[in-house]
């Protein structure tokens, strides 16, 4: 029972973010101007930070200012939630929105092309916009979010969450699907907590250099 109130809000708030990133790439799908729907696209990761709720990609950067067991099991309990909302939403949206599972489709076959090593690439890079986009955010400010979103979408960078989505409404969670997901996974925790390292051994640097 303990165990179960601690975790408690990593699960809950990691399946209220699942669902508002479903929204979001629901959105992007929607649309016919990719622009526009990458920049709607960020109502998704504005909520998500205004009502303090966990999604993977936004936290797993900061284990590297602080990480231990209980940290790790936090990310693992929300990642979790993450997965139930945006896996959720997606097997919804199929009845919701039927027309627009062709356009899922064409995208998961896209990123099912690049491969593991391409697609773990592709992660790593939008891991570094999205603690990015959290840390300027948490210094006060919603431009990092504004931006960072749009740019990788536009980019073509692999948001982790947002692929459980499109593959649960394209209806393809299949193997295939779960060697993809595990890449993108890995590289977008890599890609944040690289990030996030050279930003502290930076300011560290700068300070010691101010001293």
């Amino acid at each position: 029972m303990k165990i179960l109130k601690k975790y408690n809000p990593a699960f809950c708030g990691g399946i209220a973010s699942g669902l508002l990133i479903s929204i979001g790439g629901t959105v992007l799908l929607s649309v016919q101007n990719r622009v526009i729907g990458a920049i709607l696209f960020t109502v998704a990761l504005l909520s998500i930070c205004k009502l303090n709720l966990f999604l993977f990609t936004g936290r797993v950067g900061f284990c590297a200012e602080s990480f231990d067991a209980e940290t790790f099991n936090t990310l693992i309990v929300g990642l979790l939630g993450n997965f139930l909302g945006a896996t959720l939403t997606g097997l919804l949206m199929r009845l919701a929105r039927p027309q627009i599972i062709d356009a899922a489709v064409t995208s998961c076959l896209g990123r099912l092309d690049n491969g593991i090593l391409d697609s773990f690439l592709l992660g790593c890079f939008c891991g570094v916009l999205m603690y990015v986009a959290v840390k300027i955010y948490r210094g006060g400010s919603v431009l990092g979010i504004i931006f960072c979103i749009p740019v990788f979408i536009l980019a073509g960078f692999e948001h982790s969450i947002a692929d459980m989505f499109y593959f649960a409404l394209a209806g393809m969670i299949n193997p295939e699907y779960i060697g993809f997901i595990l890449a993108v996974i890995f590289g977008n925790s890599v890609g944040s907590l690289v990030i996030a390292a050279l930003w502290r051994f930076s300011v560290q640097s700068d300070n010691q250099r101010k001293e």
